[in-house]
C-alpha cells in the first residue's frame, strides 16, 4: 500500500487522462493534473476550442543555455464540471506554449492539460513548474527506458512482469545516475565489460556506486 493520497497532486502524461484515474484519485482525496492529447479527441477538441486568445498570460519563463533559447508561456482558465469540460473534477484548463530556438531554427509546441485543483491552490506559475517537472521525468527516465532499454519491445506483458522489469530498469538507471553518468546508453555499454562492479557495490553496502556497474535487464 502506498498510503493515503489525500491532498496529493499526481502530475501525469496523457496516458492517464482517463475518467477512472480521475475518479480513483478524487475518491481518496487526491488531485490529478494530466496532459490531454489525441487519445482523448473530444476533450482535446474542447480544450483547443477555449478562447485562449482572450486569456492573459499567467506566467512566462525564459531560458538560455547550450545554444538554445526557450520560452514557456502558461495560460489558465477556470472551468466547471459537469458542463465545462468532459472530464471529471477538472477545475482548470491549462495551455502551455513552448517556443524553442536552436541554431537559428525556431519551433513551437503547444500542450493542453487539466487540473482538479482550483485557482487559489494552483497558480499559473505553479502549473508551469509542475508540468515541467513531469516533462523532466519523462525525458530523464521514461525516454531512456523506451530507447536505451527498448522497453516497448519487451515480451513481458501480463501479470506482475511489466512492473518487475520496470523496477529493475529504474534501479539500473538510478545506479548509473548516482555513478555520475549522463549518457545511460554509453554507461550501459561500458558496464557490460565490468560485470562485477554493481555486485561489489551492493554486497559491500557501499552507497557510492563505482563507475561501470552493469545494468539489470
Amino acid at each position: 500500500m502506498l498510503g493515503s493520497l489525500r491532498d496529493v497532486l499526481v502530475v501525469a502524461d496523457a496516458l492517464h487522462a482517463q475518467t477512472g484515474h480521475a475518479e480513483l484519485l478524487a475518491a481518496d482525496g487526491g488531485h490529478l493534473m494530466t496532459a490531454v492529447k489525441a487519445n482523448q479527441p473530444t476533450l482535446f477538441a474542447q480544450l483547443k476550442a477555449l478562447p485562449w486568445a482572450e486569456v492573459p498570460v499567467g506566467s512566462q519563463t525564459r531560458e538560455t543555455g547550450h545554444g538554445r533559447k526557450e520560452t514557456r508561456t502558461v495560460k489558465v482558465l477556470t472551468v466547471s464540471t459537469p458542463g465545462g469540460l468532459g472530464f471529471p473534477y477538472a477545475r482548470q484548463a491549462v495551455r502551455i506554449t513552448r517556443t524553442r530556438t536552436i541554431k537559428g531554427r525556431t519551433t513551437r509546441e503547444t500542450a493542453y492539460l487539466t487540473v482538479s485543483l482550483p485557482a487559489d491552490q494552483a497558480q499559473p506559475a505553479d502549473l508551469g513548474t509542475w508540468a515541467r517537472s513531469e516533462w523532466h521525468i519523462e525525458n530523464r527516465l521514461h525516454h531512456v527506458r523506451d530507447v536505451t532499454f527498448r522497453e516497448d519491445a519487451h515480451s513481458a506483458r501480463t501479470g506482475s512482469g511489466p512492473a518487475v522489469f520496470a523496477t529493475l530498469r529504474n534501479t539500473a538507471i538510478g545506479y548509473h545516475h548516482v555513478d555520475g553518468a549522463t549518457n545511460i546508453a554509453e554507461a550501459t555499454r561500458r558496464a557490460s565489460h565490468r560485470p562485477h562492479d554493481l555486485i561489489d557495490a551492493v554486497t559491500t553496502g557501499n552507497p557510492a556506486v563505482t563507475r561501470g556497474h552493469p545494468t539489470l535487464q
